[in-house]
């Protein structure tokens, strides 16, 4: 399957509603960062690529006809090279309300995992988590933001330089700039679809954030009920307290 769909957009600019949109309009499947949770392997050709070195596209994205998200939207001039005729999706957001966004969900979770003692038993009890935790500090937290992400101006700059940059490097008949919230029309104009007769998809706030990142902990354990138990109901609490703090 040859990608059809390129999203150079940052995470948390509707990037979940726009994967379940996408599939909907037959982009089937859509890689965004959830997938790593099922396939941890994946955490290490994309630090390949994070470090120049020459990754096979189609081993890793052979099976999907789009992406959103990170890690895929720090590689779409790769992405472009690969599949020339794939169109570019730039997902955009007020940069203030990215930030917060950003801050209180895959941030928090950062933070919530940094304790060394805490993260040994998150990866005894999730397989891989690890691998894709030292995967997303590289390519986003050091790589995409310089260890600065706390600084919410340097923040914002590098959300705005990189969309900037994306409108530069894109061929305007490749490129759609869109927000989730102007719906269905402008993203089925743009793929020369349908528009479905249904409501556009509105996913993922911080609550609902938290919410799926605990699903996904369930759903990669291989530990007894008890123990995962206890872990869930560890993780649930330590984010819903950072991000009240």
């Amino acid at each position: 399957m040859n990608l059809k769909v390129i999203g150079a957009g940052f995470g948390r600019t509707g990037t979940m509603s726009l994967k379940v949109a996408l599939e909907e309009l037959g982009f089937d499947p859509c890689y965004h960062m959830t997938e790593l949770f099922e396939n941890s392997s994946h955490a290490d050709l994309w630090n390949a690529a994070a470090n120049g070195e020459r990754v096979d596209w189609e081993d890793l994205l052979g099976e999907y006809a789009a992406t959103v998200d990170w890690p895929g939207c720090s590689f779409y001039e790769e992405l472009m090279e690969e599949y020339p005729d794939a169109k570019v999706l730039l997902s955009v957001r007020d940069p203030e309300r990215w930030y917060e966004s950003t801050l209180n969900t895959i941030y928090n979770i950062r933070r919530v995992t940094s304790s060394s003692k805490f993260f040994a038993v998150l990866g005894r009890f999730v397989p891989g988590v690890r691998r894709v935790a030292r995967m997303v500090n590289t390519l986003i937290w050091e790589g995409t933001f310089d260890g600065r992400f706390e600084d919410r101006q340097y923040a914002i700059e590098v959300f705005n330089r990189h969309n900037e940059e994306v409108k530069k490097r894109v061929p305007a008949d490749r490129l759609l700039v869109y927000e989730v919230k102007e719906g269905w029309e402008p993203l089925c104009d743009f793929l020369g679809v349908e528009v479905p007769d249904k409501p556009f998809p509105h996913l993922n706030d911080s609550y609902s954030f938290r919410k799926m990142f605990v699903r996904r902990l369930v759903a990669a354990a291989t530990v007894p009920a008890l123990a995962l138990a206890i872990l869930v109901f560890l993780v649930a609490r330590r984010l819903q307290r950072s991000s009240e703090s």
